[in-house]
């Protein structure tokens, strides 16, 4: 005992004490760092957590001077890497919405492929936090004489590798973090982040790596409801050739009608003869391509899983009942095309699950490609659509979902000229104007697959729909909108959420117009107008749609379009919470899944 404390007493002394100092203060420092680069505020902070943030922050902290044995250097990696930390949460939550979440780990590569058409200009913040770690480089250079001889260095890394296990349990194994200061707020994710620190809320994710089973599920009462819905009877005349296309943030801003703009964007598809016009609401906005193809593709709703998470990478690892498998079971090849990465969203192992035959991406494309803003172009995607539907075996029908990318973010390419413009305002807001121009070249080309199916004998419906509003500037946002953020009421803000889609045929469509809806419903109406039979879960989704025309992750609508927050409590709170029960034994039930509910029936025809 004797022999520790001489240690000690050698390694404390005068001249050690500021590096002492530096030393219990860094996992602190460093939280107020991350937190100052994430541009969190003053009056968000805490000292809760600033102490619990430090707690978890001083876990690698100890490490670091585990392993290099220098207590001013691992200050200066620690502070680096969580002020990197801290910019990468700004930017993510920037581009998308949502801050860095534990499921985007496995997202890594579709970020990178993406990464270079965003615009990573530091904010002052992470311009004072660069130069405070320069002043700190520059004094530990300065003054670089070892602190510790050999020996002394040992204790001291095995000290660190005390305390590190130490913070380790404390943060594991007991319930600071489950205080409701890091409580994640799923609807805003960045809040959390700001107020509760960006490492504390983080780690208070992981528990929705597991969706919990909704303590109101009782399959016996599930099934005696199943069995009472009605039939719903098909609208089609014909089995037709099934093309369904998902257009990269496709949006309708002059439907709200403050915009006056250099020419319309969408002045084709919005006045196609017979066709439907009309308009959904989506679960992300800016970013999120997956997840509303996920939605459409199987009528499940994102509004019953954690905020930020990825369906295609966390939920599907087993076959899913989808409309795929529906079309699949029915005699239809179906085809997937994105002409993007093969792995962007790991759709190279989500689309055969859902029951895809095939899955092209940019390097299969058989069509000369072109490109607009970096981006392949819609024409070259339409005209990959025309090269399947020639190429197709005789009789063969064809079920293709088509994912576009030509209008990804982000819309800062210099140069790129800007064909339509704002009215009043032009070059004022550059990002929107880039964006318009390429929806406006997206009608052209839209016209153009139009003009050739209309020629073709093979009946055949199309079904275009937009997965997510664009990430623009917020000003061009208030402008279009009419309103500022800080103003809207729910039926406003849920307009961030809504795209148009338009359904095409080259017979007589049975109806000319679809009340607004959501994704998840939306691929109801492809079922009823190709004459497909419908499964129980597809009967259940049609019945539910009539009550509830749009249910989301940011909230829902009834027949007489009123918005609800999914966190009030009202006469329709039961439907959601039925809805949500039934979801989660679609997508998590196991042994207890009740495969009849969701098994594509086969027609007889």
């Amino acid at each position: 005992m004797l022999t520790v404390s001489k240690r000690i007493g050698s390694i404390i002394s005068r001249k050690t004490l500021p590096t002492i100092a530096i030393t219990l203060l860094t996992p602190f420092t460093t939280y107020l760092l991350m937190q100052f680069v994430l541009g969190a505020s003053l009056s968000s902070f805490s000292f809760l957590a600033l102490f619990c943030n430090g707690l978890c922050i001083g876990v690698v902290y100890a490490l670091l001077c585990a392993i290099s044995g220098r207590p001013i250097l691992s200050s200066i990696l620690c502070h680096s890497a969580f002020g990197i930390w801290g910019a990468a949460n700004y930017f993510v939550s920037v581009f998308r919405g949502t801050p860095v979440l534990p499921w985007d780990l496995t997202a890594l590569g579709t970020a990178a492929a993406v990464a270079s058409s965003y615009d990573f200009t530091p904010t002052w913040q992470m311009t004072v936090a660069l130069l405070l770690i320069a002043v700190a480089i520059g004094l530990a250079i300065k003054y670089k004489k070892p602190l510790f001889d050999k020996k002394q260095r040992l204790w001291f890394r095995c000290g660190s590798v005390a305390t590190g296990l130490v913070l380790m349990l404390l943060v594991a194994f007991t319930p600071l973090l489950a205080n409701k200061e890091f409580k994640p707020d799923v609807w805003n994710q960045v809040a959390s982040y700001k107020k509760g620190g960006a490492v504390a809320v983080f780690l208070r994710n992981l528990q929705f790596l597991e969706v919990e089973q909704p303590a109101h599920f009782d399959p016996s009462e599930l099934e005696q409801y199943f069995s009472s819905l009605p039939e719903s009877p098909s609208s089609a005349e014909q089995t037709p050739n099934i093309i369904a296309i998902m257009n990269e943030s496709w949006a309708d801003y002059e439907e709200f009608g403050n915009l006056s703009l250099s020419k319309p964007v969408n002045e084709y598809m919005s006045t196609l003869p017979n066709s439907i016009w009309g308009h959904c609401f989506t679960s992300v906005t800016g970013a999120g391509t997956s997840l509303s193809e996920f939605e459409f593709l199987t009528g499940n709703s994102m509004a019953f899983l954690p905020s930020g998470s990825i369906p295609y990478q966390q939920y599907i690892t087993s076959p899913v009942s989808s409309i795929v498998s529906s079309m699949k079971a029915n005699g239809y090849r179906t085809l997937a095309i994105h002409p993007g990465e093969q792995t962007s969203w790991q759709r190279n192992l989500a689309y055969p699950l859902l029951g895809f035959d095939q899955f092209k991406s940019q390097q299969d494309l058989n069509v000369p490609i072109t490109e607009e803003h970096g981006y392949i172009s819609d024409d070259t995607s339409f005209k990959q659509i025309i090269w399947e539907y020639e190429n197709k075996a005789p009789n063969e029908k064809l079920f293709l979902f088509n994912v576009t990318i030509q209008s990804h973010g982000a819309y800062t390419v210099k140069d790129y000229p800007a064909e339509v413009t704002v009215k009043g305002s032009e070059g004022l807001y550059p990002k929107a104007e880039q964006y318009l121009t390429l929806v406006s070249k997206t009608d052209e080309s839209f016209k153009q697959l139009v003009d050739y199916f209309s020629k073709q004998d093979e009946p055949t419906i199309i079904l275009m729909f937009g997965d997510h509003q664009p990430a623009v500037e917020p000003e061009f946002l208030d402008k279009a909108f009419g309103v500022t953020q800080d103003n809207m009421t729910m039926e406003q803000y849920m307009s961030k959420y809504r795209t148009p889609f338009l359904i095409w045929a080259n017979y007589p469509l049975p109806e000319t117009e679809i009340p607004d809806s959501s994704l998840n419903f939306l691929s109801q109406y492809l079922l009823r107008y190709s004459g497909l039979p419908q499964s129980d879960y597809d009967r259940y989704l049609w019945n539910l749609h009539q009550t509830l025309p749009a249910i989301t992750f940011v909230g829902y609508t009834d027949t007489n379009g009123k918005a609800y927050s999914h966190l009030e409590t009202n006469d329709f709170t039961s439907l959601i919470q039925r809805y949500q029960a039934i979801q989660y034994n679609n997508l998590f039930g196991k042994n207890n899944r009740q495969s009849h509910w969701f098994a594509p029936i086969v027609s007889l025809n």
